[in-house]
This record gives C-alpha cells, sequence and structure tokens, in this order.
C-alpha cells in the first residue's frame, strides 16, 4: 500500500482531532464521529460495511499478516496514513498503541423492532456495556436501548470491550425506557432481587424485553413500574448478586436455552 502520508508529531492537526475524540465524548457526538482502535474492530467495520473516513497505520504494523490482509479490502479513496508509534503514544490511552486507529461515522439506529430487545438503564461501566452488547449480539438480540444516564456507547473502552457487536446491532441512545417498554408489544421482564420470580419458570421465547440496571442502583423505580414482571437468577452458592453483565448473559442465553430446546427435532 503507498500511504498518503506520514505522521511523525503529535502536533499534525490530525492527531489532534483523533485525540478529542478519543478522550471526549461531547466531541463524539458533535461530529458523530467514532475511532476505532486494532484490527479486529477494523475487520468487524469492514465486515459491517461501515463506511471509513481515514485510516492511521501504526509504523510497526507495517508487515503485519493481518495488516497486510484488511487493507486489500479499503476502498482506495480512504486516505490511509503511517504514524509513527511514538505520536500514536501520545494519542491514545492504551499502554500500547494499537495497531491501527480508524475514523469512521456512528452507526444509525433502526426503528425496525425484533423479538427480543435489551434496555440498559444507566449501567456506567465501559466494560460492562461492552460485555452487554457482546453478549447480545451473541444471543441475536439486535435491538439495545440506552437511558441517558448510560456510559457512551461509543467510547474507546466500551468500543473494545464489544469486539465489534456495535456493528451488528440497532444500538438507541438517550432512550426513554418506560416508554419505549409501554410500546413493546410483548413480555417486559426486569432483574430485580425484591418481589422477583425465578428467570427459569418464565417462557422467554417470545417478543421479550429484558431490563437491565445500573451497577450499583440497579433498575430504576420508574423503569420498574412499567415492567410486568421481576425476574431474579436463583444462586444457591454465596453471593448476593451477580455482576451486570454477567446477570445479562444467564438471561440471554435462557433465551437462547430455551428456544433450541423447542426447535423441531430437538432432543
Amino acid at each position: 500500500m503507498t500511504f498518503h502520508k506520514i505522521i511523525t508529531s503529535a502536533a499534525n492537526d490530525e492527531m489532534k482531532s483523533l485525540a478529542r475524540l478519543l478522550d471526549n465524548a461531547r466531541e463524539r457526538r458533535k461530529q458523530q464521529l467514532l475511532v476505532l482502535e486494532g484490527l479486529h474492530l477494523l475487520q468487524a467495520a469492514l465486515d459491517a460495511g461501515l463506511p471509513l473516513h481515514a485510516v492511521y497505520v501504526n509504523e510497526t504494523a507495517q508487515q503485519h499478516p493481518e495488516w497486510l490482509a484488511l487493507q486489500r479490502r479499503i476502498d482506495r479513496a480512504v486516505p490511509c496514513s503511517l504514524v509513527s508509534t511514538a505520536v500514536l503514544a501520545k494519542v491514545t490511552a492504551l499502554a500500547t498503541p494499537a495497531e491501527v486507529l480508524v475514523l469512521c461515522p456512528r452507526p444509525q439506529g433502526s426503528a425496525a423492532r425484533q423479538e427480543a430487545a435489551v434496555l440498559l438503564d444507566d449501567v456506567q461501566d465501559p466494560g460492562n456495556m461492552g460485555t452487554i452488547l457482546r453478549c447480545a449480539a451473541a444471543a441475536n438480540v439486535r435491538q439495545v436501548y440506552l437511558s441517558k444516564g448510560c456510559v457512551d456507547v461509543y467510547s474507546p473502552k466500551v468500543l473494545r470491550a464489544g469486539m465489534g457487536a456495535h456493528f451488528v446491532l440497532q444500538i438507541h441512545e438517550q432512550a426513554d425506557l418506560a416508554a419505549e417498554l409501554a410500546r413493546w408489544p410483548g413480555l417486559r421482564l426486569a432483574t430485580h432481587l425484591e418481589g422477583s420470580v425465578s428467570l427459569y419458570s418464565e417462557d422467554l421465547r417470545g417478543a421479550v424485553a429484558f431490563v437491565f440496571g445500573n451497577e450499583g442502583k440497579g433498575v430504576s423505580a420508574p423503569v420498574l413500574a412499567a415492567c410486568d414482571r421481576r425476574v431474579r437468577i436463583p444462586m444457591p452458592g454465596h453471593a448476593e448478586s451477580l455482576n451486570v453483565a454477567m446477570a445479562a448473559t444467564v438471561c440471554l442465553f435462557e433465551r437462547v436455552r430455551q428456544g433450541e430446546a423447542a426447535a423441531p427435532g430437538a432432543a
């Protein structure tokens, strides 16, 4: 590949802009842009057909086999620059700069409804958010609604934890969860310890909306009031509760299990 330019100074305007986007959620929303770090996220974006605005390649990754394969899939009109590792180290918060940084537009959510949805009420930990998105994608639950108090879903940490899930999901930010639940055509379940029934007593095979709450406070009262039932995950061992990402994983894959068990030919 012939690079459009070689960048060796952190004072470069493009590097300054990248640093602001990586560091500032308001700037990302204002410009409707995000920055992907690493070859895996580049591959996920290409697989999803996401348009790329620019690609910045770490000088140490020029001969990386995965990069050499992926570069053939990048439209020649997309500007690709070679950047020194020292410059990238000043741009990114990662201890070791990724092989590539990719500038691309924020995906737009679709209004189309599916049989299941995940609603997140003020989930604030980036690792939890990314893990839940990855789990939803793996469980084929494509609609995700985020309350205004959630962590920025397109922050670098959430993108890395999501491992490309962002590009196969329909993510709705700044959502009024109670209003979304009021419009939901099927079962509405919130994970909650008080007044709850076992998750395993519920039929999860139809249209189900799963609500998961804040790491410390759980699901807020107005959102709880909009749900049909509260469910808990039985825990015979010595633990008060599960991490929200773990709880979401158990719930979503219980739905998968029930669907598999009911499928024709299932044992």
